[in-house]
């Protein structure tokens, strides 16, 4: 008979995960993590009592080492990039300062399941454990990762179902025309008791002046580089203005009492991912939705300056009462300053064609001096003046023809119903096509066909739309000037810089004895450098 085998067992004597003496007598290192995720009252209760609860638990076993608590408050959990105390709290493990993390549950700890399981296998490889108390789950235990496996795809799930409510009841607020703004970063308002908009009457003076100022011939540049000097706090609290922060309120329709909601929409609710919405979300315009700073016909104004200049032939420029706002009559192209014998006693300041040496036919047209531009201005001026009386009788006489839009309301009103129409048509068409079986080539037929139906009839609504925008703001342009005008009494002896802005849109230079002033109102003034002018 074979002699039976004798096996003694040796048992090991280090850690496999930390290569440490077993048999050494040593404490176990342990930390806490505990994490809230918005800032409301009930929350940071929560939030303070897990702080509480694992540091007493934590501290009252004489086998553990208290290590830290390490907390993230009013975080969010689908995404640990931002998550300070977490980070932290991973890395002191990392570096063998950590041997367990005991946290409340699997959604507090992460509710992605990439980031969840990627960190648990991580620290496992270095033998540090992580105990979710809540689900009981030791993930040095084998069946540990399988059950973090699941609890991390539901927590993942609750906090997809989480952004879905949460985006389903802010579009039913923006359905209900329910307006609410970023107030720490807008200019302008302050969130009033019922919740809504009210104006900060300090703030909306600002806000007034950059319009203003943008509709005297500044450029978002200018007009930023002007309130930093004035040490104007930008809407962020910044010493210094941005030339987009002005574009941004110069186009910003909530200034004129309105909303345009859902602007943009969240691509992602892991990593929280916003993108500008272009159609793929509804969105929502409501009209008089809080008080105006701006009236509506001003903001129609500024509107149609910015198209102006950017379909316009030259740069404009603001850096000068007459930048842009001087144009040679032979190329087309805006005068500009010149110095002259700029280190001798001669120095002198002049306009001249800025293409005029860019060609080998250089403009003939002549350069001014700024004493002869305003020279020009003040007989042009006085000769609006002396015709005032006639000015204001004849629009009064025309003003309905030039700026009535009827008709375009009335083909406003039509395309929007065509459009609800035709949309309407558009999601039975894919209903239908969803519940009953038919040929798909003539599903696509008509599908197509009405998509193209409903984009014919947006680009004519957005066309009449911009029509009716363009001839409002020509309508308050021109009343706006015949209000200046009607202010100024008598004739003037001295440039007006605020008469510059106020009445003159653009003067035109062909030659010394034909000079022309494009009037707000679209009326044209020729004078000369002579003695005497004339009416065009």
């Amino acid at each position: 008979m074979a002699q039976a085998k004798a096996v003694t067992v040796i048992p090991a004597t280090i850690s496999l995960f930390t290569a440490a003496p077993l048999n050494r007598p040593a404490k176990k290192r342990v930390a806490g993590y505990a994490r809230v995720s918005t800032d409301n009252e009930e929350q940071l209760t929560s939030y303070e009592a897990q702080v509480d609860y694992y540091t007493k638990h934590i501290l009252s076993n004489p086998e553990w080492e208290f290590v830290e608590l390490y907390t993230d408050e009013g975080i969010g959990a689908t995404s640990i990039k931002k998550r300070d105390g977490f980070n932290r709290m991973i890395a002191d493990a990392l570096e063998g300062k950590i041997d367990l993390i005991i946290t409340k549950s699997v959604s507090r700890f992460a509710r992605n399941t990439v980031d969840s399981l990627t960190t648990v296998r991580l620290l496992k490889e270095k033998g540090i454990e992580i105990y979710f108390e809540k689900e009981n789950i030791w993930t040095l235990d084998s069946k540990g990762e399988l059950l973090i496996t699941i609890m991390s795809s539901l927590a993942q799930e609750e906090s997809r179902s989480l952004s879905e409510n949460v985006t389903w009841g802010q579009r039913k607020r923006f359905a209900d025309g329910m307006v609410s703004l970023p107030y720490a970063r807008f200019l302008g308002y302050d969130k009033g008791e019922d919740g809504l908009p009210q104006i900060n009457e300090e703030e909306a003076a600002i806000v007034q002046l950059i319009y203003a100022l943008f509709l005297e011939g500044y450029t978002p540049h200018t007009i930023a580089k002007r309130l930093t000097d004035d040490g104007i706090p930008s809407p962020g609290g910044k010493d210094r203005w941005m030339q987009g922060t002005i574009k941004s309120i110069l186009t910003n329709e909530k200034y004129k009492g309105d909303a345009l909601l859902q602007k943009r929409y969240t691509v992602d609710f892991l990593t929280k991912k916003t993108k500008v919405n272009e159609g793929e979300v509804p969105q929502y315009y409501v009209e008089n939705s809080h008080p105006a700073i701006i009236s509506p016909e001003v903001f129609d104004m500024v509107q149609a300056e910015m198209k102006r200049r950017k379909t316009a032939p030259n740069r404009h420029s603001g850096t000068g009462i007459f930048a842009s706002r001087i144009i040679c009559g032979q190329c087309g192209g805006f005068y500009g300053s010149k110095v002259w014998h700029s280190i001798s006693k001669y120095r002198r300041t002049i306009y001249q064609c800025n293409n005029k040496f860019k060609s080998e036919e250089k403009c003939g047209t002549p350069h001014l001096d700024e004493n002869t531009i305003k020279r020009l201005f003040i007989k042009a001026v006085n000769k609006l003046l002396t015709d005032k009386v006639e000015i204001l009788a004849n629009f009064d006489t025309v003003k309905q023809m030039l700026f009535d839009t009827t008709a375009l309301d009335a083909e406003h009103d039509e395309l929007q119903s065509e459009m609800a129409v035709v949309a309407e048509m558009i999601q039975k068409c894919v209903d239908e096509n969803a519940r009953i079986a038919q040929s798909q080539d003539d599903y696509l037929r008509r599908y197509e066909g009405l998509v193209d139906r409903f984009e014919k009839a947006k680009r004519r609504f957005e066309e009449v739309c911009n029509l009716i925008s363009e001839t409002k703001a020509r309508r308050e342009k021109v009343e706006v000037f015949l209000d200046n005008l009607i202010k100024q009494d008598g004739l003037i002896s001295e440039f007006d810089e605020l008469l510059w802005y106020s009445l003159v849109d653009f003067a035109t230079i062909y030659s010394e004895d034909n000079v022309r002033f494009t009037l707000k109102d679209g009326s044209v003034i020729l004078t000369d450098c002579l003695n005497h002018n004339k009416l065009a």
